[in-house]
This record gives structure tokens, C-alpha cells and sequence, in this order.
């Protein structure tokens, strides 16, 4: 790394990374390098860990639950562990933004705003950590008092993907921890790097050994051993719905797991002719460019009112062809490298699919040669009908399929027509169709002239075929805890047996 601007430019050699199990550091005799799909370059080394070492962390998670170590802390001491944790990432937040950066390819500046979010979302939890509680029943008569305790589940297992390998981390971690579990984590094998600096934070912060473990390596051979275990009380799942779907099986193969399952979406934006058009093109350009559209809530697909669809149509190219595609390492940059070889030639074929089907190209269709690394610039369509592949299927990168509507009930159909129901936005300045588009609408998050807004405080989930729970915020904290109903009698009992 250039000592002058550092972060800023690639590592001169590869980091090597270990695992990590009951607070130590582990090696492995194989490694996975992950070059840097920015730069072609290979930056991070991690070990390929065997199904032996997933049970020996989920053998540590269990020792440390079962000691009571951290569930046995009040929710105080357990805030205290949060709040130093988001101390410790407010100092090292260039320094985990870069490797995030090196990984996944998104732009260093959108990866150090993630970091702030998840710096929020320690924050966040250790509020919750403090708020989680109960109910009672004073109604049961005078001879019987009722209380509900809310307790951690146990052992989670947790698997995160390479589109945002720290956020959704962070979106999960402090309010597990917050609920006074422990856990077992699964990266994904070409985004590792983060997830092991977080060991490193937290260790720092004070959290006992055994609470927080990571176990790097596939998804076919961790991930799967992982959702199968039969000591692990619940897993979190954050990927697709076809991966989601194995792991239902998995759970109720092995010990009916409780899941929480984040997984695909198609997304409308719904532009009213009323809306601010320049707002909403604007909206929509980065709903769909955001992340390189490797993005679960991306807006892929643009439902806008007939009367004004050509004008607005127009204005989303104008805006599109303005986007700053680049080096992720470049302060300037608005999308970086797509993430994987295999997303970059999927995305390239429902493009491709696109044109072939007869929609319109109005913006981008193509890999772009920055010399180095994996480009495709952001991608409009129009003229697309609901039977097209690029209108139904996820495609997961920056490609936006625009549809035509003349009524609200037409354009809450048209919402609707989709398997998924993770996230929406509408655009309008008119309240009456806003609140009944926002009523009406499948889907988990909703946003209304916005889009991809908010904070840790409020949960995150979907409807449908996009999953199962919700994260973050309280919320978040409860769907890792199970439920107790405690009946207590007073004075002596009315005996049963004269």
C-alpha cells in the first residue's frame, strides 16, 4: 500500500487472514485468494475451513451460551460491550471500509458510509440491549400472576453474502448480541475479510471468548454443514430465495431451527405524473446504480405513469449516462467493479436477453474496458412487458426495465406482479395516492419520494418469497429471543385431593 495515500491504492501483496474460534486465532492448510474485482489484483488470502472446524465453533458458541458468559450479563454491561464496539469502528472506519472496498468493488466512499451505518447499528443495539424486556399479567385473578420473559434462543448461525459483506453484518450482530446470544458466522468465501476484522473489534471491545465465532470458507460445504447443524438454534440467512429455500429443508431435516431468512427481490418505483420528475429521476438512477444494483431493495423495476413516461424516460438517461463508473479506490467514483466473474456474465446476459426480447435501450447495455477489472454501466430499458425475463427475474446488477401505467389500481397491480415483496417506493406529491399505494403494496420496506432511507431503528425484512422475520431494531433484538409464559400462585393452593 502506498504509504502516502493510504487506502487509497491496492496492497502490495495479498493479506493472509485466519479463522476464529473461542476468542483465538486459527490457522488453515488451504486458502481461497480473492483478487479484487476493481483491479484484477489479489489482496486477501483466506483459509477454506473443514466441517471439523464449524463444530468446533459451534461447540464454543454453545459452551458460552450455556455459562451464562454474556446471556448472564444485564443489558447494561451487554450495551456497554456495543458501545465500545461502535468506538472501535468509528477509529478503524477507513481502514474496514478499504477492505471492503478491495473485496466487493463498491466505491470507497459509499463503503465508508456504510461503515457509519454500521456504526449506528452498535448504537442501536445497545439501546435495545438495554429496552429488551417482558409483560405481565396482573388479570389473572387474585390467585395467579403472569409473567412473559423473553429469553435468548440459544446458538445462531449466521451466513452473509458479497453484496454488502459488512453492513449486513451489522444489520445482525449487535442485536443478536443485544439478546444475549451467541453466534457462529458464516462469510461469503469471496468477502471474508470484514467479517474477520470484526472479531478483532469485538474482542477489543470486551466481548467474552466463544460469543462471537467465524468460520470462513463455501457455501456448499460451511454454509450448508452449517444450516444443518443440529446444536445451532437458528439460523439467519441473507442470499437468494433458491438458497433460502434449501435452507428451510435444512432446518427441518435437522432440529427445526428457527429461521430468519433476508432473500431476493424485484422492486418497483411507482412515479406518479404528479411527483417532482427530476426527484424521482433522480431517485431511480441511484435505486438502481446503487452498489452496482447488487443490491437486495434495488429498484429494478420502474412503473411510471404513461402520461409522462417518454419525458421522464429522458430525464432517467440524461441522468444515468452522468453516473461515475470507475475504480472503487477513486474518491470520485459513484459505481465501482461488479462483484464476481459469474454476476458480471449474468447480468451482461439479461441484458442481452433484454435487447433479444424487444425492449428499448435508452441507457448503457454494455461491459465497459476500464483497463482492468469488471465494469457494466448502468442499464435502462424500456417498452419491457411483465412476460420478459428482465421484468421477472432478479438480475442483481445495474439494469432498470421501465413499464407503463394509466390508473393507481393498474399501478398497485403491476407492484404486485412479482413473487417477491421485500422492498417498494412511490413518488408522488399527492398524499391519498401515497398512503394507498404504500397500504396496498406488497412488500417488507417502503419508501415515499425516497428511496433506500432510514436507519437501524426501524426493521428490515420482506413479504412473500423475499423472507421470513425482521432485523434490526427492536424488532431485530426480539426475533432473536423466544417467549415464556411463567404462572405463579399466591397464598395456598385449593388442594385437589380432600
Amino acid at each position: 500500500m502506498d504509504q502516502k495515500t493510504p487506502f487509497l491504492s491496492p496492497p502490495a501483496a495479498a493479506r493472509t487472514f485466519g479463522f476464529f474460534i473461542d476468542g483465538q486465532w486459527k490457522e488453515g492448510a488451504d486458502h481461497f485468494e480473492r483478487a479484487s474485482p476493481g483491479h484484477g489484483l489479489p489482496v486477501t488470502r483466506t483459509v477454506r475451513c473443514t466441517v471439523d472446524d464449524l463444530d468446533a465453533a459451534v461447540a464454543s458458541a454453545r459452551r458460552a451460551f450455556e455459562d451464562r458468559r454474556w446471556a448472564g450479563l444485564s443489558g447494561a454491561a451487554r450495551a456497554g460491550v456495543l458501545l465500545r464496539a461502535a468506538e472501535i469502528l468509528r477509529r478503524r472506519r477507513d481502514e474496514i471500509a478499504y477492505w471492503e472496498t478491495l473485496e466487493n468493488g463498491k466505491p470507497i466512499s459509499q463503503a465508508r458510509g456504510e461503515i457509519d451505518h454500521c456504526i449506528a447499528c452498535f448504537e442501536v443495539g445497545a439501546g435495545a440491549a438495554r429496552m429488551l424486556h417482558g409483560d405481565s399479567f396482573n388479570s389473572l385473578g387474585d390467585d395467579l400472576f403472569g409473567m412473559v420473559l423473553r429469553e435468548p434462543i440459544g446458538v445462531v448461525g449466521l451466513i452473509t453474502p458479497w453484496n454488502f459483506p459488512f453492513l449486513i453484518l451489522c444489520e445482525r450482530v449487535p442485536f443478536i448480541l443485544a439478546s444475549g446470544c451467541t453466534m457462529v458466522v458464516k462469510p461469503s468465501e469471496v468477502t471474508s475479510a470484514t467479517t474477520l476484522l470484526l472479531a478483532e473489534v469485538l474482542a477489543e471491545a470486551g466481548l467474552p471468548a466463544g460469543v462471537y465465532n467465524v468460520v470462513t470458507g463455501s457455501g456448499r460445504v460451511i454454509g450448508q454443514a452449517l444450516s444443518e447443524h443440529a446444536d445451532v438454534d437458528m439460523l439467519s440467512f441473507t442470499g437468494s430465495t433458491a438458497v433460502g429455500r434449501s435452507c428451510v429443508h435444512a432446518a427441518a431435516d435437522s432440529n427445526f431451527k428457527k429461521l430468519g431468512l433476508e432473500l431476493g427481490g424485484k422492486n418497483p418505483i411507482i412515479v406518479f405524473a404528479d411527483s417532482d420528475l427530476e426527484d424521482a429521476a433522480d431517485g431511480a438512477a441511484f435505486g438502481i446504480s446503487f452498489n452496482t444494483g447488487q443490491c437486495c431493495v434495488s429498484s429494478s423495476r420502474l412503473i411510471v405513469e404513461r402520461s409522462v413516461a417518454a419525458e421522464f424516460e429522458k430525464l432517467l438517461a440524461e441522468k444515468m449516462a452522468k453516473i461515475r463508473v470507475g475504480d472503487p479506490l477513486d474518491e470520485t467514483t459513484q459505481v465501482g467493479a461488479i462483484t464476481t466473474e459469474a454476476q458480471n456474465a449474468t447480468i451482461l446476459d439479461y441484458i442481452a436477453k433484454g435487447k433479444a426480447a424487444g425492449a428499448t435501450l435508452l441507457a448503457g447495455g454494455e461491459a465497459l474496458d476500464m483497463g482492468r477489472g469488471q465494469y457494466i454501466a448502468p442499464t435502462l430499458f424500456s417498452g419491457v412487458s411483465r412476460d420478459m425475463a428482465i421484468a421477472r427475474d432478479e438480475i442483481f446488477g445495474p439494469v432498470l426495465c421501465s413499464m407503463h401505467f394509466d390508473t393507481v389500481e393498474e399501478a398497485i397491480q403491476l407492484a404486485n406482479d412479482t413473487v417477491y415483496g421485500l422492498a417498494a417506493s412511490v413518488w408522488t406529491k399527492n398524499i391519498d395516492k401515497a398512503l394507498t399505494v404504500s397500504r396496498r403494496v406488497r412488500a417488507g420496506r417502503f419508501w415515499v419520494n425516497t428511496i433506500m432511507a432510514g436507519g437501524p431503528e426501524m426493521p428490515l425484512g420482506g413479504f412473500k418469497q423475499s423472507g421470513w422475520g425482521r432485523e434490526a431494531g427492536m424488532y431485530g433484538v426480539e426475533e432473536y429471543t423466544q417467549v415464556k409464559s411463567v404462572h405463579v400462585e399466591i397464598g395456598k393452593r385449593r388442594h385437589w385431593i380432600a
